[in-house]
Formats: structure tokens, C-alpha cells, sequence
């Protein structure tokens, strides 16, 4: 089963939860959740998660819980994948 781990730059308080494109070598993503009680990593997790059709317990915040910078674990999906789904292959 392939893992995938990339890297976020997460906005929150965001009008909508969205990709935004890149953020230097992370994907930037808008989420709408603020940054209160892991609010914002679940609705990022969960976002992805809908996105590539998917458990939510497949994804999880691997480092930087605290950070908008965040590195996320995508468990069975090749990373090539993940890409193409959320738009930014």
C-alpha cells in the first residue's frame, strides 16, 4: 500500500475550504475552520480526505500541528495521485 506525505501551507478562517495552488514548495490550501482546538487540521484532513475518496483515518498531520506549514500522511494513494485530484499535478 503506498504513503504519501506532502507538505501544506494552510490558511484558515478562509470564506471556503479550497486549493489554492502552490506556496513555494508547498500546496496551499484555504480552509475555513480557524485555528482553535486542531479545528483547522481536522477540516484539512477531512477535506483531502473527501477529495481523493478516502477514509478519514487515511490521512493524519504527520509534523506541525501548531504551523500553518503542515507535512501530511496520505495512506493508499500514490503521490502522482494525490496531485492530479487536488489540481495541482
Amino acid at each position: 500500500m503506498a504513503t504519501t506525505v506532502l507538505t501544506f501551507h494552510v490558511q484558515p478562517r478562509a470564506a471556503a475550504t479550497e486549493i489554492v495552488g502552490w506556496h513555494g514548495d508547498a500546496i496551499k490550501v484555504r480552509v475555513a475552520a480557524p485555528p482553535v482546538d486542531g479545528a483547522a487540521n481536522e477540516a484539512l484532513m477531512r477535506f483531502i480526505a473527501d477529495e481523493l475518496d478516502i477514509p478519514r483515518s487515511a490521512v493524519r498531520v504527520v509534523s506541525g500541528d501548531t504551523s500553518r506549514r503542515k507535512r501530511v500522511s496520505i495512506d493508499g494513494v500514490d503521490g502522482e495521485r494525490v496531485l492530479e485530484v487536488l489540481g495541482v499535478a
